[in-house]
C-alpha cells in the first residue's frame, strides 16, 4: 500500500451557522458573554490579602523595682540586773568574785569566780536554805580561753525559789566536788565528767555513768564529731562493725 501522508494544509469543515432563534425563545448567551472580565491587578492589597509584616519597635524593659527591706527582727529578751538582798550581800562580801548577778526572763543567776565556787555553794545551802541541788551541767565554748561554763541549778523549798550558780574554767582544770554539800551531786558530777571530761576533786566514785568504761571522747564537747564512735570498743565488746 502506498504510504499515507498527512496533508500539511488539511481542509476543515465549515462551521454551521447558528440557527436563528425561534419566535418567543430567547437566545442563549454565548461563551464570550458568560465569561466575566478579570479586573486588572492594582498595587493596593485587597481586604483578603495579608498585609506585609510591620517591623516591631523594641521597647527597653523597665528595671525591676528594688526589693523591699525586711523589717528588723524584734529584739529578744536581755539579762537585767538582779537587785536583791542576796545579790547585794554576796557582792558586799566577795567583791569582784561575784562577776554577775542578773535575771533572764525571770530566771535568777549568779556568775562567780571558780576559786570561791565551793564557798558560795555552801553558803547557798546553809544561810540561804537552798537545800536541793536540782542539776549540774556544762556548756562547751571551744574558741574561748575558759572553754567551759559549769552551772549548778539550786532550789529552796523554804523560799520556793530557784537560782543558778555558774562558773567558768579552762580545759583541763578541775573543780571541788559538791557531794559533801548535796548528795545528789554524786551522779550529776559523774554525768558532767562523762559527757564533757570535767573532773571533780574529792568525788567518791568519779567514773562514767552513761557510756561504758573505756569509751574514748566526751560526746557533748563541741570538738567531738557527732557520728564518732569508738570503733575498737564496739568491735571488741560487741563483735560487730559500727554502723556509723
Amino acid at each position: 500500500m502506498p504510504d499515507e501522508t498527512k496533508d500539511p494544509n488539511p481542509v476543515l469543515p465549515e462551521p454551521k451557522p447558528p440557527e436563528p432563534p425561534k419566535p418567543g425563545v430567547e437566545a442563549a448567551p454565548s461563551a464570550a458573554a458568560i465569561a466575566k472580565p478579570v479586573p486588572a491587578e492594582t498595587s493596593e492589597p485587597s481586604a483578603t490579602q495579608a498585609a506585609p509584616p510591620v517591623a516591631k519597635t523594641e521597647v527597653a524593659a523597665k528595671p525591676a523595682a528594688p526589693a523591699a527591706k525586711a523589717p528588723p527582727k524584734p529584739e529578744g529578751p536581755r539579762p537585767e540586773p538582779w537587785d536583791s538582798d542576796l545579790a547585794r550581800s554576796l557582792k558586799s562580801q566577795y567583791g569582784s568574785g561575784i562577776r554577775e548577778a542578773s535575771t533572764y526572763v525571770g530566771q535568777k543567776y549568779l556568775v562567780v569566780d571558780s576559786t570561791i565556787l565551793y564557798e558560795i555553794l555552801l553558803r547557798m545551802r546553809d544561810d540561804e536554805l537552798f537545800n536541793y541541788c536540782v542539776d549540774i551541767t556544762a556548756v562547751h565554748y571551744p574558741k574561748r580561753e575558759a572553754q567551759f561554763d559549769i552551772i549548778y541549778i539550786l532550789y529552796s523549798f523554804h523560799h520556793n525559789e530557784r537560782v543558778r550558780v555558774k562558773t567558768q574554767i579552762k580545759d583541763g582544770d578541775s573543780l571541788r566536788s559538791a557531794v559533801g554539800i548535796w548528795e545528789t551531786a554524786n551522779w550529776l558530777e559523774r554525768e558532767v565528767y562523762d559527757m564533757f571530761g570535767i573532773s571533780f576533786d574529792g568525788h567518791p566514785d568519779l567514773k562514767r555513768i552513761l557510756l561504758p568504761d573505756g569509751w574514748k571522747g566526751h560526746p557533748l564537747r563541741k570538738d567531738y564529731p557527732i557520728l564518732q564512735q569508738d570503733q575498737e570498743w564496739v568491735k571488741i565488746n560487741l563483735g560487730i562493725e559500727s554502723g556509723q
